[in-house]
Parts: structure tokens; C-alpha cells; sequence
């Protein structure tokens, strides 16, 4: 039989939807326990799947399976509010499933937000000892690792602060530096690389490849493709709430990918519920536009390209200093650009109940291929409106950039950069001698 590690059978959770139900006091309580059953209700165990559909619920997960053996490295991945936090928090046992079963063979640590298990009143040392603890390490283990800790962390003269004044990124990388350093056998990460510096997120991915390298069971869910593509031989793709796909991780990926693009074609913004915010102001549709202000399905590099952005305002709601934000990733989830009004000092006040946010391109710089744009909408310096996965691609083909019939080379760069060349004679100094070498 193969060495196990974590095992999930037919996982599912189910959350209720609408308010939470008030909390009854202990003579509620106890009336209820002693009160006759009702005919028709039943006791005992009724099956989860049976009142899963029932109104005022939604499952996270539904029918998971897989398997990993020790010592694997596996990347989750799927888009937001596919169900990928909701499995980590299952096998951190954060969170109970409302179907199935999930097995954990070993100690498990594990970063699924920032700063998960410290106590903000305790200080950044003591709240190393505190998780050591709960990961059932002995005092003098901790103390081997302790200086190695704080060193990779960069906190020391923070060290005997209490944790609820350190800044988010001193929060993160005090958390992945506990996480990765106190030797759990099994690690579950969740997004460790949405918070801190380039420089903190290389180190992060370098004590990965390091505890990979050790034989330790590593599961880790990024929107971060390349990472994943680096770190992990095989993955799991999570979609609407099932195992969508398990395998090699370059399959998974492509997969992953064909997935954002189905959904971005066959659901219409107007009805995604995957979104954030107010609802002051809602987008409603997005396209292009060529130069000539037709609705185009494919732009070219070099050409005019024009953004739009449908939207609806809540009557109800007076809409000030409305800022539409919206950056453009590669194929691997990596942000090539981001754009707003603001940067452009274009203010948008009291706008129409119903209308579009344009955004010109004079020149278009990228070189052919499929984009994926994400946007959001803030009205003064609340969220509005912030659909987490993208409202759409943009189709880029090949076009004359540089005005010389050479398209640029794709694959090499996403980027097109204007710019001129020339060959000139090296500048002397006066006086100076130049000799020429013999014929």
C-alpha cells in the first residue's frame, strides 16, 4: 500500500445563506432538549447530500476525492470562489465538512491567512512559542529553530512587540517563516504570495523548493502560475466546487486556463455573482471597440484599441469620484499593466444612471495573443463593484507596430516598445589620436 498522506473521499461543505440564527440562552436550551418530537420530523442522522439543495444554502465543495502520497509537492488551483481556501481549511481542520471525509497522516502546519493562529495581544516571540506549541513541538525544538525564525522573517527589533502593530507584511512573512520553519510534515499554503515584496515573495518560493526538497508534503494554492508551474509536479484544478481535473501540473494549468476563458464567454457579466462591493455602481457587459468605434472581437498590435465598460448606478445612490481600475495578466495570472481615471486626472461625478466607461488606447503595445482583464469600481473610497475573476480577454493578432512590416516577435516579451535605432562614430577627445591598425 503507498504512504498516504492526506486523503479526501466525496468532501463537501455547505454553507447557509441569509442571517445567522440568534443565539439562544441556556434556558432555550435546555426547554428545547426536553421538548417532545414532533411527528414527521425524525431524529437521528439525516444525509448531508439529501438537504444539500435545500433554499438558502450553497455548497463550497461537492463530491472531492483525491490522494496524496508523503513527501509529494501538489499546487491547488481554480479561479476565486472556486472552493480552494474552503478544501485548505477542511485539512487544517479550521472548519469541519458537512460530507465526507478528509484523513491527515502527520503534523500539519499551515499559512492560509495572514497571521492565522497568532493572538494579536502576544508578541511576535511569543507567538512563535504559541504555534510551536499547537504544532506539539517541545520547547527546545522551537529554540534550534527560533534564531533561524526571526532571521528569515527580518523582524528582530519588532520581536518583543505585540503582533496587532506589525504591518501586514511584517504580519506575513513573521507567519510563513513560523509555518515553514518549525517542520510540520505536512504544509498548506494559501495564496502566500498575495502579500509582501518581490524580494519576500523569491525568498518564499525558495524555503518552498527547500521543504519540497526535504521529503515534506507541501499543498499550495496560488492564482501564481508559474509558481505553481515551478514548484509542483502535479496539481488539482477546483472548479464551481468540484475536482475539475488531477495530474501533471502543465496539463492542469492549460486546463485552468480553457476553464476562465469557457466561463468569461457563457456568462454574462451582468449575471456573475463572483463579486464584491456596494452595488452603487454594477458593471454590466465588457467589449472592445477598433478605431472607427465598431464592436471588434480581435485588436491589432500597434493598432487604437478601446475599452468599454457597461454599467448601471443605483438611482438611490449619489455616485462622486467614481474610479474604474482595471489591469491586463498574461496567459499565467502575471500583471503586465494596470489602468485607471485617476492616473489620467479624468474625474467621473454624478454620472448617468446607465452608461460605459471608455478607456482609449492610442497604440496597443502588446504582441498577439489572449489577455485576461480584471476591473473594479470604487465611488469615493468605498468598493462598488469588483468582479474577482476577469470580465473578458483581449484578442490581440499580430499588426504593423514599428511601421515596418516586422510584427515583433511574440513569446519573447509581451511588450512592444517604440523606439529608433542608428549607427554612430564614437566620440574623441579633443586632441586625442586615433591609430589605425596596418593594412
Amino acid at each position: 500500500m503507498s504512504d498516504i498522506a492526506v486523503k479526501a473521499e466525496n468532501l463537501g461543505k455547505r454553507y447557509r445563506l441569509g442571517p445567522r440564527e440568534r443565539y439562544k440562552s441556556l434556558r432555550e436550551s435546555l426547554m428545547r432538549s426536553l421538548r417532545p418530537a414532533r411527528p414527521g420530523r425524525g431524529g437521528g442522522t439525516a444525509s448531508a447530500g439529501r438537504t444539500g439543495d435545500r433554499e438558502g444554502s450553497v455548497w463550497a465543495l461537492r463530491e472531492v476525492s483525491f490522494a496524496i502520497e508523503r513527501g509529494d509537492v501538489v499546487g491547488v488551483i481554480g479561479r476565486n470562489g472556486a472552493g480552494k481556501s474552503t478544501l485548505l481549511k477542511i485539512l487544517a481542520r479550521i472548519t469541519e465538512p458537512t460530507e465526507g471525509r478528509a484523513e491527515i497522516r502527520g503534523r500539519v502546519g499551515s499559512l492560509l491567512e495572514i497571521g492565522t493562529g497568532f493572538h494579536p495581544e502576544l508578541t511576535g516571540r511569543e507567538n512563535i512559542y504559541l504555534n510551536g506549541a499547537i504544532l506539539g513541538m517541545r520547547r527546545a525544538e522551537i529554540d534550534r529553530k527560533f534564531d533561524e525564525i526571526v532571521a528569515f522573517a527580518e523582524v528582530e527589533p519588532f520581536l518583543d512587540l505585540p503582533v496587532k502593530h506589525y504591518s501586514s507584511g511584517m504580519y506575513m512573512r513573521l507567519a510563513f517563516s513560523v509555518a515553514a520553519h518549525l517542520e510540520p510534515e505536512i504544509l498548506l499554503i494559501d495564496e502566500v504570495l498575495a502579500v509582501g515584496d518581490i524580494a519576500f515573495q523569491k525568498k518564499c518560493l525558495g524555503k518552498m523548493g527547500q521543504v519540497a526538497r526535504e521529503g515534506r508534503t507541501v499543498l499550495f494554492v496560488s492564482h501564481n502560475m508559474a509558481a505553481v508551474e515551478s514548484l509542483c509536479p502535479r496539481s488539482l484544478l477546483v472548479h464551481h466546487g468540484r475536482l475539475e481535473m488531477s495530474g501533471e501540473t502543465r496539463r492542469v494549468v492549460e486546463r485552468y486556463l480553457e476553464t476562465i476563458e469557457t466561463d468569461a464567454r457563457t456568462i454574462p457579466l451582468r449575471e456573475r455573482t463572483d463579486r464584491s462591493g456596494t452595488g452603487a455602481v454594477r458593471l454590466t457587459d465588457f467589449f472592445l471597440e477598433d478605431g472607427e468605434g465598431r464592436r471588434a472581437e480581435v485588436v491589432q498590435s500597434g493598432r487604437p484599441a478601446t475599452l468599454v465598460f457597461a454599467y448601471e448606478r443605483d438611482p438611490r445612490v449619489r455616485c462622486t469620484n467614481v474610479v474604474v481600475a482595471f489591469h491586463v495578466e498574461d496567459a499565467r495570472g502575471y500583471i503586465l499593466f494596470l489602468h485607471q481615471n485617476a492616473f489620467t486626472g479624468d474625474r467621473f461625478d454624478d454620472i448617468p444612471g446607465e452608461g460605459r466607461f471608455v478607456c482609449r488606447i492610442p497604440r496597443l503595445p502588446l504582441v498577439a495573443g489572449r489577455y485576461p482583464v480584471i476591473v473594479r469600481v470604487t465611488v469615493g473610497a468605498e468598493e462598488a463593484d469588483f468582479p474577482r475573476n476577469s470580465v473578458g480577454v483581449i484578442q490581440v493578432v499580430e499588426g504593423d507596430f514599428f511601421g515596418s512590416g516586422n510584427p515583433g516577435v511574440a513569446g519573447h516579451s509581451p511588450f512592444l516598445v517604440d523606439g529608433s535605432w542608428s549607427v554612430e562614430e564614437e566620440a574623441r577627445a579633443p586632441g586625442a589620436i586615433r591609430v589605425e591598425p596596418p593594412a
